[in-house]
């Protein structure tokens, strides 16, 4: 393997391909894979329809889920019929504070966020409604997380209609040891 460096982080087989176009990854088993550069481009255009709200909500600096109009049910996540009840919801703004219900630390993303590796992911609870909304938790160590830690909305100034345009920080500031 002339030429092609070899790697066991595979954030820096990333980096190294970024670079030169390939580069071999020991995995964990002791076998090497190759890795090569193949830039790949499309154009999607999509529509939010029923979620529209969502999206322009978080423009707005406001999270939108939704409530049964029969049940009450309340949704972090929105959807246009009770899973409850099957009753038809309506829009609510949803408080933009909550607490950790849980979480996980990401060593690993999508291409979007391959850079951010590792991030934290936190499924955030809200009173008063009945599920979870996840999100992504900046501005804190994995160290500092912990259930039930109050976490408050951010959300990007200049929005770009991706659920990303919202992430969560902790409300308090950190404790001094």
């Amino acid at each position: 393997m002339p030429g092609i460096r070899k790697f066991r982080k595979f954030r820096d087989v990333m980096k190294e391909v970024n670079k030169k176009g390939a580069a071999i990854y020991e995995n964990p088993a002791g076998t090497h894979d190759l890795v090569v550069l193949s830039p790949y481009n499309i154009n999607y255009i999509h529509s939010y329809a029923e979620d529209t709200p969502f999206f322009l909500g978080l423009a707005e600096g406001k999270l939108m889920g939704s409530e049964c109009k029969k049940c009450h049910y309340r949704y972090a996540t929105p959807r246009s019929h009770c899973m409850e009840c099957g009753s038809e919801t309506e829009w609510s703004e949803l408080p933009l504070e909550g607490r950790v219900h849980s979480w996980t630390t990401c060593y690993f993303g999508s291409e979007e966020f391959l850079k951010e590796t590792p991030f934290n992911l936190a499924l955030v609870e809200f009173d008063g409604v009945d599920t979870l909304f996840l999100s992504r938790l900046k501005g804190a160590e994995e160290r500092d997380i912990y259930i039930g830690m109050k976490v408050k909305a951010v959300f990007r100034k200049a929005p770009k209609y991706l659920v990303s345009d919202v992430h969560f920080v902790p409300a308090e500031p950190k404790a001094k040891k």
